[in-house]
C-alpha cells in the first residue's frame, strides 16, 4: 500500500518543473501512506509520483514503474494478489523490471486490449494510474469495492489530477470528487466506464442458490491465505468479534503452517501476532484475550482513555477525510492502535471489514421485511463500503504507515458468499422459539474454529466494543463545544449534508476547517442511519424513525446493552 499522485493533460506551455516541484510538494501531505521511498516521473505529458510502502519485494519494486521498452509508466497503491497466475496467462513473454505483484497491469495493457476484460481479472485491491508515454494516453482505475482511496479532478488549466487522499488536490482543484470504485477512465475514449458488475447484484439471480458450509468456509480460508502475501512482519486484528476472530483463525492456521514447512522459523515474524484496543474494561479486550489465547497468536491488547481520543479527533479527521459520525467514532481508536501496531516493526494486518455487508451482519437487518429487500441492502452497503469501512480501516492505518487488508472483500469469496439466497442470512424464530442470530450461516460454517463463546458472541459495531463510554463521551463532549446558537444554524452553516446532532456539528465544523468548499463536502455522503444502516433501511420499522443513531445499541430489543 503506497499513495499516488498524477497531473496529466500537459501541454508544451506548461511550465514542466515548477509543475514537478507542486506534485511533490503536494504528493508530501500523503506521504503517511508510503514512508518507505519517494519516486517521481516526469515528462512533457505528465507527472506521476509515488510514496512507497514496501511490503512485496521491499529491496526492489521501487515505483513508478517503467516499461523495459520506455513506454509504459505506472503508480499503483494496492496489492495483486493473483499476479502470478496472471503472469502465467500472459500471451506473449514480458520484461519485468521489478519483483512487484503490480508489474503486471503494465503487462497486461500492453498485451490485451480488452481492458474492462482485463482489469476485471485482477484479484486484490488497488487504484492505479498509467500513462503510454507512445499514444499520449492515461488510464486510471480504482478496485471493484474501493478498498483503495482514489480521488481525482482539474485545475484552473484544465489539467487532470488524481491523488489517493483528497488532502493533496485541496487548493488545486475545485471540482474534487472519490473516483468511483469499480471503474476505469481512459483519456482516449474520455468516458469512465465500469468494469465490476456480477449477476448476484439482482436478487432474482440468488434464488434458490444455495452454498454449502464446506464451500463458504473453504473460499473464506482461499481468501485469507492469498493477502497474507507479505516480505515483512504483519499480523492481524483482533477484536474478539465474530470477523476479525475468523480472519485470525484461518491467518493462525497457516502461520502454524509456514513455520513448520520454513526453514526461516527462528524468525520472530512467522509467529502471528494479534492487536486489540479499548477503553479499560472494553467488550472487545475481554472477548480478544479469549480468542487469542485459544489460537494461539502472540496477543497485544492496548488500552486509551477518553482524553486521548479526544485530543486525536482533529488528526483523525484529517486523515480519513470525512465527518461522518460512525466513521470517526470507530477510526478514532483503529487510529490509535495503528500507531501501537507500527511501534512494534509491523506494516501490514489482516482486517474482518466486510463481512457485515456480505451477511447482513448489522443489528438493524432483524428487522428486514423480506429476502428481497436484505439482499438489496446488502447490495447497497456493498457499494458504499468505499465511503465508510473502507474508508476507515485504509486511511486510519495508513495514518501510521499500516496497511489493511480485507479478506472478506476478496472478489473471489464476494463471488461465492453473495450468489447465496438471503433467506439463508437472514435472522428469524426458530420453531423452540429462540431467535437465529446474525450471520448464523458464517457462524455455522466455521465450527470449532473458535471458542463458543467468540464464535457466537452477538454484533458489537467497533465503536461501541472498544467501551459503551466512548461514544457517550463523545456526545458529551460535543454538547458542551457546540452551543445552542450554533446549532440551530447547522443548516445556513452545511447546507450540503447539514449535520442532525451536535455531535455531528462538531466533527463538520473541524473537517470544513482542513476541507473547504462544496465539492470537499460532497465526498462524504449523507442521510439518517439506524445502526449502520443505509436511509432506505429506515422505513423496516416505525421505531428507526424516531432513534435514529449509527450505534447499534439504538437497535431496541435486539441489542444486549440497547439504549433506553
Amino acid at each position: 500500500m503506497c499513495s499516488i499522485l498524477g497531473i496529466f493533460g500537459l501541454t508544451p506551455g506548461d511550465d514542466l518543473p515548477r509543475l514537478r516541484r507542486d506534485a511533490l510538494a503536494l504528493s508530501r501531505r500523503q506521504r503517511h501512506r508510503g514512508p518507505d521511498w519517494s519516486g517521481v516521473h516526469a515528462d512533457p505529458g505528465a507527472i506521476l509520483v509515488h510514496e512507497r510502502l514496501a511490503i512485496v519485494d521491499p529491496a526492489g519494486g521501487a515505483q513508478p514503474i517503467v516499461s523495459g521498452d520506455g513506454r509504459h509508466v505506472l503508480a499503483v497503491n494496492g496489492e495483486i494478489y493473483n499476479h502470478r497466475e496472471l503472469q502465467d496467462g500472459l500471451s506473449a513473454p514480458h520484461d519485468f523490471q521489478t519483483g512487484s505483484d503490480c508489474e503486471v497491469i503494465n503487462a497486461l495493457y500492453a498485451q490485451d486490449d480488452d481492458i474492462g476484460g482485463w482489469l476485471g481479472r485482477l484479484n486484490g485491491i488497488f487504484a492505479f494510474a498509467l500513462w503510454d508515454r507512445e499514444r499520449e494516453r492515461h488510464l486510471v482505475a480504482r478496485d471493484p469495492i474501493g478498498v483503495c482511496p482514489l480521488y481525482w479532478g482539474h485545475d484552473d488549466q484544465g489539467r487532470m489530477w488524481v491523488a489517493s487522499e483528497m488532502k493533496a488536490l485541496v487548493g488545486v482543484c475545485n471540482d474534487v470528487a472519490q473516483f468511483p470504485p469499480g471503474h476505469w477512465y481512459d483519456s482516449a475514449t474520455g468516458q469512465l466506464q465500469r468494469y465490476y458488475q456480477r449477476p448476484w447484484r439482482d436478487h432474482d439471480a440468488t434464488r434458490g442458490v444455495a452454498v454449502s458450509p464446506v464451500e463458504l468456509r473453504e473460499a473464506f480460508e482461499r481468501a485469507v491465505h492469498r493477502q497474507m502475501m507479505s516480505d515483512v512482519p504483519y499480523g492481524v486484528l483482533l477484536s474478539g468479534g465474530l470477523d476479525s476472530s475468523l480472519v485470525a483463525a484461518c491467518a493462525a492456521r497457516f502461520a502454524r503452517r509456514r513455520i513448520e514447512e520454513d526453514d526461516r522459523a527462528e524468525a520472530w515474524w512467522p509467529r502471528l501476532h494479534s492487536f486489540a484496543i479499548g477503553l479499560p474494561g472494553s467488550p472487545d479486550l475481554a472477548a480478544a484475550e479469549v480468542a487469542a489465547e485459544a489460537l494461539g497468536t502472540v496477543h497485544h491488547g492496548f488500552t486509551y482513555t477518553l482524553e486521548e481520543g479526544l485530543d486525536a479527533l482533529p488528526e483523525v479527521i484529517r486523515h480519513v477525510e470525512t465527518f461522518d459520525v460512525t466513521t470517526i467514532r470507530a477510526s478514532t481508536p483503529m487510529y490509535l492502535l495503528a500507531r501501537r501496531i507500527k511501534a512494534m516493526g509491523v506494516k501490514m494486518v489482516l482486517s474482518g471489514e466486510g463481512s457485515d455487508e456480505i451477511f447482513g451482519g448489522y443489528l438493524y437487518f432483524h428487522k428486514a421485511p423480506g429476502a428481497r429487500e436484505f439482499h438489496d441492502e446488502l447490495v447497497r452497503k456493498l457499494d458504499a463500503l468505499h465511503a465508510y469501512d473502507c474508508l476507515r480501516a485504509n486511511k486510519s492505518m495508513m495514518a501510521w504507515g499500516v496497511e489493511a487488508r480485507v479478506p472478506f472483500l476478496d472478489i473471489e469469496f464476494l463471488d461465492v458468499a453473495m450468489r447465496m439466497d438471503a433467506t439463508a442470512k437472514m435472522v428469524g424464530v426458530r420453531p423452540d422459539g429462540s431467535v437465529r442470530i446474525e450471520k448464523a450461516v458464517l457462524r455455522e460454517a466455521f465450527e470449532g474454529y473458535l471458542p463458543d463463546a467468540i464464535l457466537w458472541r452477538q454484533k458489537e459495531q467497533f465503536s461501541d466494543g472498544v467501551g459503551y463510554g466512548w461514544i457517550d463521551g463523545l456526545k458529551a463532549h460535543a454538547e458542551a463545544h457546540v452551543s445552542d446558537r450554533e446549532f440551530v444554524a447547522a443548516a445556513s452553516r452545511f447546507p450540503i449534508n447539514p449535520p442532525q446532532s451536535r455531535e455531528a456539528y462538531f466533527y463538520r465544523r473541524i473537517f470544513e476547517q482542513l476541507f473547504p468548499g462544496a465539492a470537499c463536502a460532497g465526498t462524504v455522503p449523507g442521510g439518517k442511519s439506524i445502526a449502520c444502516s443505509s436511509p432506505a433501511a429506515i422505513a423496516w420499522d416505525a421505531a428507526f424513525a424516531e432513534a435514529a443513531d449509527p450505534s447499534g445499541r439504538a437497535v431496541a430489543g435486539v441489542h444486549q446493552a440497547a439504549l433506553a
